[in-house]
């Protein structure tokens, strides 16, 4: 009786075993690029772009970052039944960092805002900003309840920023230099 039970144990116990066996390591998170829809519960985010700045808005109101400011521009749809609040975007650097976005959104176009209601069948669209130092980051993205989330892809570019200016003389031929040729 003894040898029975002892026996019908370690079955179990080989049974258990082969069953956490059986499934697999820890998924991870899927890691989707930029400019593709990503379904994280009822919202749909897409970034479309991304723009580093020195500035947010002109002259005495410009704001000056304390690294540079990456500016994305996205797209938040509700395909619920109901309006949500869209939380907030992170992004996270290779080295673990997480960045928040800007609460404050004076000087950046098109801004979206920090508090943002996407009602049924609806989309927010616009401009989002970090005070980031140039690097390549991932954005996480949530859903309705901040319980699933998604990581986007974003590659590291630098658009030209190519300043404004008026040459003295120009127009009168003064100051200009010809063409090469």
């Amino acid at each position: 009786m003894r040898q029975k039970i002892v026996c019908t144990l370690l079955i179990a116990l080989a049974g258990a075993l082969i069953l956490a066996g059986c499934s697999g390591p820890a998924t991870k998170e899927q890691i989707l690029p930029m400019g593709e829809k990503v379904y994280v519960g009822r919202l749909v985010y897409t970034v479309f772009e991304t723009q580093w700045m020195t500035q947010l808005g002109q002259g005495l109101e410009a704001r000056v970052p304390q690294n540079r400011y990456l500016v994305l521009r996205i797209s938040v749809a509700n395909s619920g039944t109901q309006s949500f609040v869209v939380p907030p975007v992170t992004i996270e650097g290779d080295d673990g960092k997480v960045i928040s976005e800007l609460q404050d959104g004076k000087g950046v176009p098109q801004w979206i805002g920090f508090l943002r209601q996407a009602r049924p069948a609806e989309a927010v669209q616009g401009n989002i900003a970090f005070d980031a130092p140039p690097a390549h980051y991932k954005i996480r993205v949530s859903d309705e309840n901040e319980v699933q989330s998604a990581i986007i892809d974003m590659p590291l570019t630098f658009n030209a920023e190519t300043p404004e200016f008026n040459v003295p003389g120009a127009g009168s031929g003064i100051g200009t230099v010809p063409a090469a040729r």
